[in-house]
């Protein structure tokens, strides 16, 4: 009975010592394994997609075995690895991408994720949690407002049908000695200014001047406000979140607008920047859902993607049909304006964001796009709206576009963008 028992418990030992070597944090292993494995790796773990399904990787492989395999599989099969060769033949002899820069503390973390998948729903969840508590508190406070505004309102009609009591009273008893005193200030102002036709005229005078001049201002301000459209927010021909993709999932700006930071404008990202991601990621799987929008919906979303660029994501095959997508432009300045995203961005960075006192310097002028289901202009693209920065915002004295192009000497004194030229006419219009 020992001899049978003896291996049972030995090899259970043995199981339970592999089961605990993985002592990694689940929550970062997600988001390690978002950023570096998703291209190739299903985040569904049962499914299998361009690499195996990973579920259940840590009971059929070895801790030792994986980190080894994920930091350098190709030295792994040039060692004689079996188990490594058979991968490779497996998958057409596809060589998986070996990521050497990762610590074995962080792949601790991925397998750790692997081994408790569910921490994905349970960080949703909180998200989603935190969420629901934020809209809460926006929608109670606006209640609170709508419900002080009622009060004003009431007690302020009270005050005014009150008052029209009084001066009925008034007109009713003017020779009643009791309402000769409240009578005074009416005689003050009716009785010897109204009642005389010469203050009658002027008056009347005062009052057109005022609205005259009154007119001239609401057709100046109307004409200043022809183009200038913050808060235009189009409806796009595929409907897409940035809250979604850049606020709960943190895929940095400059990935899909790669032409900020060195070009004139920041560009349209193509859809094939769109099928890095959702080349794998064909359905929304997330815990957020935008009012009056569903799972369904933005499903439907990325299979426009998939019709545009001629995805087949059932033969996992790209065809020859594409179809253009007729993208809406929301943020476009005049012919005549020359705007550099380059020269804001690298030489005017730490300033801009300094004087706005924002953590990203595309909030800086686009708003908290993050924060935005639907991209909207969150700022007056005016010419005032442009100068009143320059004339405030510092320049970077310590940059080395400054040092080579604007030699400064005193380094305790302000310098702002309008004393280096910044509001001259040709800096902007030429």
């Amino acid at each position: 009975m020992k001899k049978i028992l003896f291996p049972i418990f030995l090899f259970s030992f043995i199981f339970l010592l592999k089961s605990e070597d993985i002592t990694g944090n689940p929550e970062n292993g997600l988001y390690i394994f978002k950023k570096n494995c998703t291209t190739c790796h299903s985040i569904k773990l049962k499914e299998e997609m361009i690499g195996p399904a990973l579920h259940g990787v840590t009971e059929r492989r070895s801790r030792e075995w994986l980190i080894k395999w994920i930091k350098d599989n190709k030295s792994l099969r040039e060692s004689g690895d079996k188990n490594a060769i058979a991968i490779y033949k497996k998958y057409n002899n596809v060589e998986m991408n070996s990521f050497s820069t990762l610590s074995d503390n962080q792949i601790d973390d991925i397998l750790s994720f692997i081994r408790n998948p569910n921490i994905k729903k349970d960080i949703d969840k909180k998200n989603n949690k935190i969420e629901v508590t934020e809209i809460g508190e926006k929608k109670f406070l606006i209640k609170l407002i709508i419900f002080c505004f009622s009060i004003f309102s009431l007690i302020s009609f009270w005050v005014l049908y009150r008052i029209y009591i009084l001066t009925k009273l008034l007109n009713e008893t003017k020779e009643d000695p009791v309402f000769k005193k409240i009578d005074f200030p009416i005689n003050i102002l009716y009785k010897k200014f109204l009642g005389r036709k010469k203050n009658k005229w002027y008056l009347l005078s005062s009052f057109m001047i005022f609205f005259v001049l009154l007119g001239i201002y609401g057709i100046w301000s109307f004409m200043m406000k022809i183009d200038v459209n913050k808060g235009y927010k189009p409806e796009q021909p595929i409907y897409f979140s940035h809250k979604i993709h850049s606020g709960i999932n943190e895929i940095d700006c400059q990935y899909c607008h790669f032409t900020a930071k060195y070009g004139k404008v920041s560009g349209i990202p193509s859809a094939n920047v769109c099928m890095n991601c959702h080349i794998t990621i064909d359905e929304y799987n997330g815990n957020y859902i935008e009012k009056g929008k569903s799972i369904d919906y933005y499903n439907k979303e990325i299979q426009k993607i998939y019709y545009a660029v001629g995805w087949d994501p059932k033969k996992r095959k790209y065809s020859e049909k594409t179809h253009p997508i007729k993208w809406v432009r929301i943020h476009n300045m005049p012919d005549f304006v020359h705007f550099d995203h380059s020269q804001h961005i690298i030489t005017g960075e730490k300033m801009i964001k300094k004087f706005k006192n924002v953590d990203l310097i595309c909030q800086a002028c686009h708003g908290e796009v993050q924060k935005m289901d639907q991209v909207e202009m969150s700022n007056n693209f005016t010419m005032e709206w442009c100068i009143s920065c320059h004339k405030n915002a510092e320049i970077d004295k310590n940059n080395q576009y400054y040092k080579y192009h604007f030699p400064i000497t005193n380094n305790n004194k302000k310098i702002t963008v309008d004393m280096i030229g910044g509001t001259e006419c040709a800096k902007c219009h030429y």
